[in-house]
């Protein structure tokens, strides 16, 4: 009948408005959240077939459905954390529950959010006060990330800050730009070595020292403009190195820059680098001298002995200050020593639908057939965006719009409701004919 028709057409008009009610007062609640997504609804008629120009007409109703919008973006909120952090594009963070941690089910299964506030526990534990748990690859010793599967979570680890652990950073490479006098190697001179001590750390944060010593070549008449220069090693009780002969141009064009370098002992020298491999108690390391015909190098001008420029890497026993994530997602530990360090890599999740995700508590999100299957990718790679410290994601929600709406579905209920107060005062009169 089309009077049952109507009141069902009614009771689902009031069924679809309050859920829509439903998902307007979760987005004005949560209208403050970080990262919360908004949820839209959209209503679709429901029809039911009658032949065409039969006179009368039945009412199918609406059906409400609802969508969470996870690919819509908040604005970015600047923060005084470090270790607040926001996805600004596409991509989410990978988190997991501490619970599936705490209670000894390994990394637990992986989640997702586009933005969280990371504390380090008493454990070291990047984790949110809600309890989610960050997720990255551990870099190897030297800073480098290793290459991992990218569509498992096998190689993700629950990201540890020991926030009094120490580390050095040994010397690999040295350059040194040096003056020698050039009247030293004129007839008639001393013939005096002349000394040069550089510091440089070793694979434990220990100081050591190269001793390298100019000893100049005098001949009997005129300039030999030929230097021995000798390396010690302080490390290795004073052991000799690297033993090399200096001869320096002394033409108009390039005087006082090197002509040639012969090796006598230890690490050969690279004409082309201009660089010694020299080999020390720790390892190697590459001591650059400079090429031949370089003015930035060993020099022979003058009558002075000057360093003019020694540079070094490396570092001695640092503590750690401070940690952070650039845009690459790279997590990155700072040492009062100046001494930074790669840890880890927080990739970026990212799937084909992600309106289709599972959306959780906390503004977290898991796989479903719908959204399709992830793959992690590095932050500003593909289709992802970058990875932005010291930041928040805000809700989606806007406030005004929702209560627009809230006054349409308010009418939209009320007419409903006025809809079933009809059909019922019309079946009250059906009644009465019989009466």
């Amino acid at each position: 009948m089309t009077i049952s028709s109507a009141l069902n057409a009614g009771v689902a008009g009031l069924n679809a408005n309050a859920t829509q009610l439903a998902a307007i007062s979760d987005n004005i609640a949560n209208s403050g959240t970080f990262g919360y997504k908004r949820v839209a609804t959209d209503f679709e008629s429901m029809v039911i077939s009658s032949a065409p120009g039969s006179g009368s007409y039945s009412a199918g109703g609406v059906r409400a459905s609802t969508t969470r919008l996870i690919d819509e973006r908040g604005a970015l909120v600047s923060t005084a954390n470090a270790l607040d952090l926001a996805v600004s594009g596409r991509g989410m963070i990978p988190v997991t529950d501490s619970t599936a941690l705490d209670g000894g089910g390994g990394n637990g299964s992986m989640m997702m959010t586009t933005t969280g506030s990371f504390y380090p526990d008493a454990n070291g534990v990047l984790r949110t006060s809600s309890g989610l748990v960050l997720l990255g690859w551990p870099a190897n010793a030297d800073g480098s990330i290793p290459v991992l599967p990218r569509d498992t979570i096998a190689g993700l680890q629950p990201v540890v800050i020991n926030t009094n652990q120490q580390a050095g950073d040994p010397t690999t490479e040295m350059r040194l730009g040096v003056n020698l006098p050039a009247t030293h190697t004129e007839a008639g001179a001393a013939g005096t070595a002349l000394p040069l001590s550089v510091e440089y750390f070793g694979n434990l944060g220990t100081s050591a020292t190269l001793d390298v010593t100019f000893t100049p070549t005098v001949p009997a008449t005129g300039s030999a403009n030929e230097w021995t220069m000798v390396i010690r090693d302080s490390a290795q009780n004073g052991a000799v190195i690297g033993e090399y002969t200096l001869l320096f141009d002394d033409t108009r064009e390039s005087g006082g820059t090197l002509a040639s370098v012969a090796t006598l002992s230890g690490g050969a020298y690279d004409p082309v680098t201009g660089s010694l491999a020299l080999t020390v108690a720790g390892g190697p390391l590459t001591v650059t001298i400079g090429k031949l015909g370089d003015p930035n190098g060993l020099t022979q001008l003058s009558d002075s002995f000057a360093p003019t420029s020694i540079t070094k890497d490396g570092s001695p026993v640092g503590n750690l200050v401070m940690v952070e994530v650039d845009e690459g997602g790279l997590l990155i530990a700072t040492y009062d020593t100046g001494f930074t360090r790669t840890l880890y890599q927080i990739p970026l999740v990212d799937v084909a639908n992600p309106n289709g995700l599972i959306a959780l508590d906390n503004q977290t999100y898991q796989v479903s057939p719908q959204s399709g299957s992830f793959f992690l990718w590095d932050a500003g790679d593909g289709p992802t965006g970058s990875i932005e410290g010291y930041t928040r994601e805000g809700s989606t929600t806007d406030v005004a719009a929702e209560l627009t709406h809230l006054i349409q579905t308010q009418r939209a209920y009320s007419s409903n409701a006025k809809v079933i107060q009809t059909v019922d005062e019309m079946l009250q009169e059906t009644t009465n004919i019989k009466r």
